[in-house]
């Protein structure tokens, strides 16, 4: 039996699982309330959206070209997606304070500097090619594509995601107005919100289908327990 990842790793990685899909699922419903994005300061329905999502609205005075609305959830959606943010950013700030403390994200996440160029991150890639995954890997142990894309993560799309979110609070903003004017307004954050949280979603699915290529129930078990093998 093997050991995967240290605790805090297994901790802070279920709390920001569930929080990012409470935080989907409540964007949705926020989305649905006003499925157009704009570009500057000030969007409405009298503005030209830069793009709109081709579904009905649950607010009769949006429109979006169909003959009827859906169930106002904006309620219970922005308390949870609020309260899931604050859980995604605490978990983070623990999971940098302790990666750092242990080493952990010198020694697993930073790429090794053999493979700090072009041709290792190209190699890497085609390795994962279809049909071309060698070895399943040992939990815990990452190759110079997935170091790199979990630094991406952690260190620019995260970040980039709770900026904007908070960019999009009045009460913010009026405190550290550069937040929001670096941004181009109030509806461009909004708009830099969604696009940075379609990213996240997509690296999410990527991430998920690669544990299913490498061992998933091997995989899964050691991100919950910390060991690759049922325990006797």
């Amino acid at each position: 039996m093997t050991t995967g990842h240290p605790r805090f790793v297994r901790i802070t990685h279920w709390l920001t699982t569930i929080a990012t899909i409470a935080l989907v699922i409540s964007g949705i419903e926020l989305i649905i309330s006003h499925p157009r994005f704009y570009w500057g300061e000030v969007g409405n329905v009298n503005t030209t959206p830069v793009f709109s999502i081709p579904i009905p609205s649950s607010r009769a005075t949006v429109p979006t070209g169909y003959g009827f609305t859906l169930p106002d959830q904006n309620g219970w959606s922005r308390s949870l997606h609020f309260q899931s943010a604050w859980i995604v950013l605490f978990a983070g700030v623990a999971y940098l304070v302790a990666g750092a403390r242990s080493g952990h994200v010198g020694r697993r996440l930073v790429p090794a500097r053999q493979d700090r160029n072009w041709r290792a991150l190209r190699a890497s890639i085609d390795e994962h090619r279809p049909g071309r995954l060698s070895a399943p890997p040992a939990p815990g142990v990452y190759n110079v594509l997935q170091r790199t894309a979990y630094l991406g993560v952690l260190f620019v799309l995260f970040p980039f995601v709770i900026w904007t979110g908070l960019a999009m609070s009045p009460g913010f903003t009026a405190v550290v107005p550069w937040s929001v004017t670096s941004l181009g307004g109030h509806q461009s954050a909004r708009t830099l919100h969604f696009v940075s949280m379609i990213a996240l979603v997509l690296f999410t699915i990527g991430h998920v289908v690669m544990i299913a290529r490498a061992g998933f129930r091997r995989l899964m078990r050691a991100m919950i327990s910390g060991h690759t093998e049922a325990m006797s």
